[in-house]
């Protein structure tokens, strides 16, 4: 992860532990760096990381075993998977529909059009790979 001007380091630091977590590398009941590693491997002040880790545990994806560390909850994945998809639908499709809609395009048809780019995207990329 590279450190992003513009964003909070300790919201990086929570939103790294959720990329992880939803893509598998940190399994429900695995147990996280903790905020000393986090802090030594970004060179970040301990107090930052912990930020971060904590913002998670308010949240229930995180829990602390008491001398132990902190660890990914049962549930993690889905409850973030969930949360991340109601963020794409308020960030992307909510203004894309709404656009979409001042411009005369039926629903459908984004829906075709948004087929019709995933398959040109998928060659395309196919072809990066074979080349």
């Amino acid at each position: 992860m590279l450190i992003e001007e513009g964003k909070p380091i300790f919201v990086q630091i929570a939103e790294q532990i959720e990329n992880d977590i939803i893509e598998g590398s940190l399994d429900e009941e695995a147990q996280v760096p903790s905020t000393n590693e986090f802090a030594a491997f970004y060179r970040i002040n301990p107090a930052t990381a912990g930020k971060g880790v904590n913002v998670l545990v308010e949240e229930g994806i995180l829990y602390k075993k008491r001398g132990i560390g902190m660890f990914v909850a049962t549930g993690a994945r889905q409850r973030l998977v969930g949360k991340r998809t109601d963020e794409f639908r308020e960030r992307f499709l909510r203004p894309l529909l709404s656009e979409a809609a001042k411009l005369g395009i039926a629903p459908a048809q984004v829906a075709e059009m948004i087929h019709t780019d995933t398959i040109h995207t998928d060659e395309t990329h196919k072809e990066a790979v074979t080349s």
